[in-house]
């Protein structure tokens, strides 16, 4: 769902930060989150992975806590943060609700854990909100198919093994993806 995501935001002509562009040690993620937050103008918060898994497992607050710091730049900040875009994605429509009911009445945008709707609710949203025209949702997919075969090669020939394909560093992919859009210019 995240390189759905990312490759949407990337061919749309958008640069996607994510705190899982940095790794270092010496800085907290949240330091890295706040800072991201406040220099965004668009955010995309995905609430599809706060519920538990297992019994007496705790929910996942990290996506809801973001988004509350991403209101809240939004609100208080001023300047050009109240100038802000977010768009909240959850995999149930009004499933959010339960945990979060303070979003009722928020437009949120439901994705079934199906990379090709979340593809269109990204899309539909940045030309909503900025673009007013872009490329079709079914383009942009059948491009983010093309990526990923191509990625998948490249990765076998680069000495990954086809297993590890998952655990590629998201800044490693969306190199890739750089790579993949370049040649395409």
């Amino acid at each position: 769902m995240l390189l759905a995501i990312v490759f949407t935001v990337k061919r749309l002509g958008f640069t996607p930060q994510l705190t899982l562009q940095s790794a270092d040690s010496s800085t907290t993620r949240i330091a890295n989150i706040v800072k991201l937050i406040r220099t965004s103008k668009f955010a995309i918060h995905d609430l599809s992975r706060i519920m538990s898994t297992k019994e007496d497992e705790p929910a996942r607050m990290n996506m809801p806590f973001e988004l509350g710091i991403d209101f809240g730049c939004k609100q208080y900040k001023g300047g050009e943060c109240r100038y802000k875009k977010i768009l909240v994605l959850e995999a149930e429509r009004y499933r959010y609700q339960a945990a979060l009911s303070d979003l009722s009445g928020s437009d949120i945008k439901s994705h079934g854990n199906e990379p090709i709707k979340v593809v269109k609710a990204v899309r539909d949203w940045f030309v909503t909100e900025e673009l007013k025209t872009g490329a079709g949702p079914k383009a942009i997919w059948y491009d983010f198919n093309d990526f990923n075969a191509d990625l998948a090669d490249k990765l076998i020939e680069q000495g990954h093994a086809t297993e590890d394909f998952e655990s590629v560093p998201v800044p490693e992919v969306m190199a890739y993806m750089d790579q993949w859009f370049a040649a395409r210019a």
